[in-house]
Parts: C-alpha cells; structure tokens; sequence
C-alpha cells in the first residue's frame, strides 16, 4: 500500500510539472488575437485564404441609419470581394446582416436581414453563383461595441460576408 502512495505522489507531482509554464523562448500564439479572426490576419495571409479575404479585401460594409441600400464605399468593397470569390470558386460566404442596438428587435432582425439581403444580390450581380452564397441576420444581437453614441452605432450597422472552404451550402 506504501508504495502504491508513493507512486501516486510522484504521477502528481509529474502531472503538475506537466502544467507548468512554457519555457520563455516557446511562443504561444493567441487564435484571437487582433480582432475576431484568427492570428495569422495580416499581410503574411496566404491570398487563397479566408484570413486574406478579411485582411486585404475586406469583410464589412457599413449602411446608413435605417437603410439596406448600399453606398459607393460599400460597392467598391463588393465589387472586391466578388472578384476574390470568383477567383477562389472552392469558397462559398455568408453574409450576415447587423443593426445597431436602437429599435426593437423585431425591427432590427428584418434590418439585418434587408442589408445581408442586398449585399448577396450585388454580389449576385457580380457574377458570384447564388448557390454559394447563404444570408443570416443577427439584428442587433451581436454588436461590435455596446453604444450610447452615434459614431458607435454607425460600427454596428454593418453587413459582414464570412467566407469558408466548400463551394455550395
């Protein structure tokens, strides 16, 4: 019975050894760091990949209080992304429709889904196949920042395309 203690002693005190700290010249890299994505978004992105889609051509548009059309800014940032689809066919989107916290949530969820909506049709319209191509809305649900002004709202009333891996949803 001793020495079944002590052998249970020593797997502790090895499995905690196990727990202990990285040794300071190994690198943990945190998935999250940076925003939302993952922590290879930047310019070491490999052009074929979801991480340089929302680093070099973008994922977001913004709208107008109340509105589902889109801005020129907006078109351009379409206009792109549509480019890179139809140059990565192996990749299908969602686009996601947001609205800021103010109005009901009823409202809000119809807002999301008229901005996803449009931005699918332009993209559409682009020559992106509608079968890759899926909308959701969130309304206000998931924010970017919790706001009590204007510049803050305006971040919130967004459409985000969400590339992945898998033509046709």
């Amino acid at each position: 019975m001793k020495s079944f203690v002590k052998i249970a002693a020593i797997g502790a005190i090895l499995g905690l050894a196990a727990c202990a700290r990285p040794a300071q010249d190994m690198q943990v890299q945190d998935p999250y760091a940076g925003g939302a994505g993952a922590g290879t978004v930047g310019s070491s992105a490999l052009p074929g990949t979801a991480e340089y889609f929302k680093a070099n051509v973008g994922d977001t548009v913004l709208f107008a209080v109340d509105q589902s059309t889109l801005s020129p800014d907006a078109r351009t940032v379409l206009a792109n992304q549509a480019g890179w689809l139809n140059q990565n066919q192996a990749f299908s989107a969602v686009v996601e429709g947001h609205a800021d916290e103010q109005g009901t949530r009823e409202y809000n969820i119809a807002l999301g889904a008229r901005r996803a909506n449009s931005v699918q049709e332009y993209l559409i319209s682009q020559g992106v196949a509608p079968g890759r191509l899926r909308t959701v809305s969130y309304g206000k649900e998931r924010p970017l920042a919790i706001c009590s002004t204007e510049d803050c709202y305006s971040k919130n009333r967004r459409a985000v395309t969400v590339v992945s891996p898998g033509a046709g949803m």
